[in-house]
């Protein structure tokens, strides 16, 4: 059944639009970070690490596409998505530098409402 499981998600991840494929992505990633959020305890979880690094590389090819000059966005968009990679890119270094959960939090919140966004819904 796994096995299953494991075609179908990659039969749709080749299948879905590239703006279904980005807001899955952004709200695994905010789902990461929100188990995270949830385990915190006073001290920073574990889990941590692995939840930034996956939302920061993500927000990485964001930028890099939405920066490149091919990119078929208009520019205000282009402009508006660069400035909330920059804040969300921000926001993760003083997580890491200063662990808070409230920091987590506003990138969950980014995450979230950027893929209902792009799935249409706001």
């Amino acid at each position: 059944m796994h096995h299953a499981a494991q075609a179908y998600a990659k039969v749709a991840t080749e299948t879905a639009s590239p703006r279904a494929l980005e807001a899955s992505l952004l709200l695994k990633a905010a789902a990461k970070l929100q188990s995270v959020h949830d385990a915190w305890d006073g001290k920073k979880p574990s889990t941590l690490e692995d939840a930034v690094q996956y939302n920061r590389r993500l927000w990485s090819v964001l930028l890099d596409s939405v920066t490149q000059d091919d990119n078929r966005l208009p520019q205000p968009v282009r402009d508006n998505l660069t400035r909330l990679g920059v804040y969300v890119m921000a926001e993760t270094f003083s997580l890491m530098t200063k662990p808070k959960p409230n920091h987590l939090k506003k990138i969950i919140k980014v995450n979230r409402s950027l893929a209902a966004g792009l799935r249409g819904r706001t």
